[in-house]
């Protein structure tokens, strides 16, 4: 099994169905793997924003992660925008930015961009892959870390994704949400139905 079939049956057996891509050449792999994995479905946007926009309001509205596939550097910048919607109402996207092959960086490619700048000004979590061997697991740690409420940004080399010793992870542990103690609830109620004014301010996290 290649890089980029693993990656994606990760995905799906971490719960995410839903990808909104534009992609690019680099991305070709991972492409291929959306017709072997039909419960993966793909969803074609004609420019990155409406990806990284349309990925989180089906995060929202669906109440679990949706994830993007854009292209290198300027895919991934042309849809920052909406992945700074996402970041300010906790939603749980999972944001792939393909690449250039890793040994191809030194050449300083036509579209190479500093990713982990860009991707990090809008995600909590950010990580590059560095083989076909973990990027299964990769895409399990970011569903995993988008379901704190925030953008996790993958960033997948191409030869990460055509190598043949991929091996899909199993689905990440649900870790249960935090619950405030009784007692703050109620400390919380008293101030709101009290006789002075009550400003509730909520992060949604």
């Amino acid at each position: 099994m290649n890089g980029a079939e693993s990656l994606v049956r990760s995905l799906v057996a971490a719960g995410v169905d839903h990808v909104f891509t534009n992609p690019g050449s680099t991305e070709m792999e991972i492409i291929k793997e959306f017709d072997a994995v039909p419960e993966f479905r793909p969803v074609l946007g004609l420019f990155e924003g409406v990806c990284t926009g349309a990925a989180d309001g089906y995060a929202r509205m669906a109440g679990r992660p949706a994830a993007t596939l854009l292209h290198v550097g300027p895919g991934l910048a042309n849809g920052l925008a909406n992945l700074h919607n996402a970041k300010r109402a906790y939603s749980p996207v999972v944001n792939i930015a393909g690449d250039y092959p890793s040994y191809h960086t030194q050449h300083d490619p036509l579209l190479s961009a500093d990713l982990e700048g860009l991707a990090g000004s809008m995600s909590g979590w950010v990580r590059r892959a560095q083989s076909s061997a973990t990027l299964g697991q990769d895409g399990a740690d970011a569903v995993a870390a988008s379901r704190e409420g925030q953008v996790a940004t993958l960033i997948v080399p191409q030869d990460a994704t055509w190598g043949d010793d991929g091996t899909p992870a199993p689905p990440p542990v649900a870790i249960p949400r935090r619950r405030a103690a009784d007692a703050e609830v109620e400390r919380i109620a008293a101030a709101i139905v009290g006789d002075e004014t009550a400003i509730l301010l909520v992060n949604g996290n």
